[in-house]
């Protein structure tokens, strides 16, 4: 199938004009009660983030009826997946839920897609001999999609990518990338791949802990799946981390490059240093022990990153 370079309609201005500059990042909301769930949302946006990305996990919550969940909650807050598994579900599926969620609630909904993971992928039967070319391929189908909803534009669509060829592949076809468990350094790495237009979205997980062994114990129980999985190890190599790094729950160089921790004006000054690098927006991941918590300390928060 020849591969098409127009991308969808909605354009990279008004994706960067929608996330805004700094929003959150919850992979705890995966689990939690709907109704929990629903209330951090408008917790959120009432606190002035922009937007809520979500992930999407074989023993979590399917992520377009999630999105879903979290839109019908709020009022303005834009909701991205972070990512939906392009394995997950069929090309025309993803163009046809996409549409709807981004026709019933005013264009909010952001689908952010990729190829996961091997470990995650294979159990559930299927081949991940060729991701990127199965992530091209996939995009080919839901441009051939015919779907008839009242809407006044596709919506927008941002690749999971770390490396360079993802990163070429979401420049081309997308509106941007969205990259995750990254320092500022891959963030100005992958604006030199991507050009000045896509929109570029890293995630950066943060610790409201000013002791460094308490925070750096929260930073490795969260970097220890990442670590674990060769899309993160292997880019991480390429960013200069050695083996030694990566091995015992991560170095402190490694965990302090990827985990930023301490007061909020600390943390403050990383999310500044993406943006710096050319990030459009950074979607904040505090780590905490519950939903809870992440939410008093996104509060605590807000005044630093959204000024």
């Amino acid at each position: 199938m020849a591969e098409r370079t127009q991308p969808p309609t909605a354009e990279p201005s008004q994706l960067r004009r929608g996330l805004g500059r700094t929003g959150v990042w919850l992979s705890s909301l995966a689990a939690t009660p709907a109704a929990e769930a629903r209330k951090a949302a408008a917790e959120i946006e009432a606190l002035g983030y922009p937007a809520l990305w979500i992930g999407e996990i074989p023993t979590g919550r399917e992520a377009f009826t999630h999105a879903a969940l979290l839109l019908s909650a709020t009022r303005r807050l834009h909701v991205a997946t972070g990512i939906a598994n392009a394995y997950g579900r069929d090309p025309v599926a993803a163009a046809n839920g996409a549409a709807t969620l981004a026709e019933a609630w005013d264009q909010r909904f952001v689908l952010g897609l990729g190829v996961s993971h091997k470990p995650l992928v294979v159990p559930r039967g299927h081949d991940y001999s060729a991701p990127l070319a199965y992530m091209r391929d996939y995009l080919d189908a839901m441009d051939q999609a015919s779907i008839e909803l009242p809407q006044a534009q596709t919506p927008p669509r941002m690749l999971a990518a770390l490396r360079r060829r993802m990163l070429e592949l979401a420049a081309r076809r997308t509106q941007g990338a969205h990259t995750y468990f990254v320092p500022p350094e891959h963030t100005a790495k992958a604006r030199e791949i991507l050009g000045p237009d896509p929109v570029l979205a890293p995630e950066q997980a943060v610790v409201v802990e000013t002791d460094a062994d308490r925070a750096r114990e929260i930073a490795r129980e969260y970097a220890a799946l990442y670590l674990s999985l060769p899309n993160y190890t292997n880019n991480l190599r390429e960013l200069g981390f050695s083996d030694d790094d990566l091995a015992g729950g991560g170095s402190d160089r490694l965990i302090d490059a990827i985990v930023v921790w301490g007061e909020p004006e600390t943390i403050a000054e990383r999310v500044r240093a993406h943006h710096d690098a050319g990030a459009d927006h950074v979607c904040v991941q505090p780590l905490a022990d519950s939903v809870g918590t992440q939410i008093e300390h996104l509060r605590l928060l807000a005044p630093a990153l959204l000024r």
